[in-house]
């Protein structure tokens, strides 16, 4: 069989095998700052041996602590709905790989993905034999290059694109925006971040480039905030503050959002019909629409309502909670389903589940970068949280179900800790049917 006669399917599945022969730092055993590779100039030389393909669209640029894929995600949704031809990257995926590069609301489609990975492919193993910095590239390195150059072949217009990780020396750092976000900044990563907020601030403010614009709920005498203020002030990039402590996570990304469409429109962008850009393309249907797989996810399965969130960091679970109590369905306790990385703060996440959980079924999705489910059942014991261990996902998902069904009280499940752990629960729940996105 030729390769072009070669199935969608098995194409798609035998260029991920060949990502998968490189260094993915999202999965690798151990992260640690010296261990790890940090450089954009990979990812730099593989977009411009595709053509800098980046560059022919303009570039919004999202991070943050939480809340930085969802953000972008409703940026998009606006952009598309104002007639633009829009591209939005995200990171990580939750089933499919597919999911990263989404082309005016949908995955992009098996081919030309397989097409751009390929290509992106090619290039690295030319710069592999000329020397070139992109001999070193990763694998997020290839597939945002990849996403990139598939964004352009779609003639997408404008691409909206979120951070894989910190902002200064993550991959995506390659584009020059107009408008810049930095949702939220708290610990996390701290291994390879900083241990201060103040350090992961300068990491993330790393995305700023004169001639931006910043969008951000940092407030200005915040410890975070007045290192953001100060870089941005060096690089006169102006700063529009969005109050960080709107009633949800939801309001809160909602008027991140709005405040980049304005901004945009008070830079001269316009919509397809002239109008200039604003908050006015982004309403309810549309940023309803926009929510990403396991990002404040509420589905309902035999009577038993479940809410997938990959939060993992204790202000983030804090903030989802709150906003799920004041929900038809999840005001009451829960049972939580818990699996997350050896980088994240374990302690700091049980206590801030403990007023709200009923038990705890401990679980992970297998890797030596994720804490055990005996690890975790003993600290939320020694907090004295009533746990169980179960080695598999699904099998947690099961004893959590079965757990709230026979409860005497109403009680719903949250799954949480990992977008990895999202992933591996959500088959199971993909054919009941969805309620209205968070």
């Amino acid at each position: 069989m030729s390769e072009s006669a070669e199935p969608s399917g098995r194409r798609v599945a035998r260029v991920i095998a060949e990502l998968d022969q490189l260094i993915n730092w999202e999965r690798r055993k151990r992260a640690s700052a010296e261990a790890m590779r940090f450089s954009i100039e990979p990812a730099r030389d593989l977009l411009r041996r595709l053509g800098d393909p980046h560059r022919t669209m303009s570039v919004v640029h999202v991070t943050g602590t939480k809340g930085k894929g969802s953000t972008a995600a409703l940026i998009a949704a606006g952009l598309s709905r104002a007639g633009c031809s829009t591209a939005l990257y995200t990171s990580p995926h939750v089933e499919r790989l597919n999911e990263r590069l989404r082309l005016d609301g949908r995955d992009v489609e098996d081919e030309p993905f397989a097409d751009a990975v390929e290509r992106t492919l090619a290039v690295r193993d030319a710069a592999l034999a000329d020397g070139g910095p992109g001999a070193d590239a990763t694998w997020f390195d290839l597939v945002t290059a990849a996403a990139f150059a598939a964004a352009a072949d779609a003639r997408a217009k404008w691409l909206v694109a979120e951070v894989g990780l910190g902002g200064r020396l993550d991959s995506t750092n390659v584009v020059e925006p107009e408008v810049c976000v930095i949702t939220q900044v708290e610990l996390e990563h701290t291994a390879i971040l900083g241990s201060t907020r103040a350090a992961i601030a300068r990491e993330k403010a790393g995305i700023l480039k004169r001639g931006a614009s910043l969008v951000t709920t940092l407030a200005a005498d915040d410890e975070a905030g007045a290192v953001v203020a100060r870089i941005a002030s060096e690089l006169e990039v102006p700063i529009i503050r969005v109050a960080g402590d709107a009633r949800s996570i939801g309001a809160r990304n909602r008027a991140l959002a709005d405040a980049v469409l304005d901004e945009l429109g008070r830079r001269g962008r316009r919509a397809a019909n002239g109008r200039p850009l604003s908050r006015a393309f982004l309403d309810d249907t549309t940023a309803a629409a926009a929510a990403l797989p396991g990002r404040l996810e509420v589905r309902e399965t035999d009577g038993v309502t479940v809410v997938l969130d990959g939060a993992h960091v204790p202000e983030s679970v804090r903030d989802v909670v709150a906003d799920l109590r004041a929900r038809r369905g999840t005001s009451g306790k829960t049972v939580a389903v818990l699996g997350m990385g050896r980088d994240k703060d374990l302690s700091g996440m049980l206590k801030a589940l403990s007023p709200h959980v009923e038990r705890v079924v401990c679980t992970s999705v297998g890797t030596d970068l994720h804490y055990t489910p005996e690890e975790i059942a003993g600290e939320a014991q020694r907090l004295g949280l009533a746990a169980e261990t179960a080695a598999e996902p699904t099998t947690a998902l099961t004893r959590a179900l079965a757990f709230a069904r026979e409860a005497r009280t109403d009680l719903w499940v949250l799954v949480i800790g990992s977008l990895y752990l999202a992933g591996a629960v959500r088959p199971a729940l993909v054919r009941v049917r969805p309620e209205r996105p968070c």
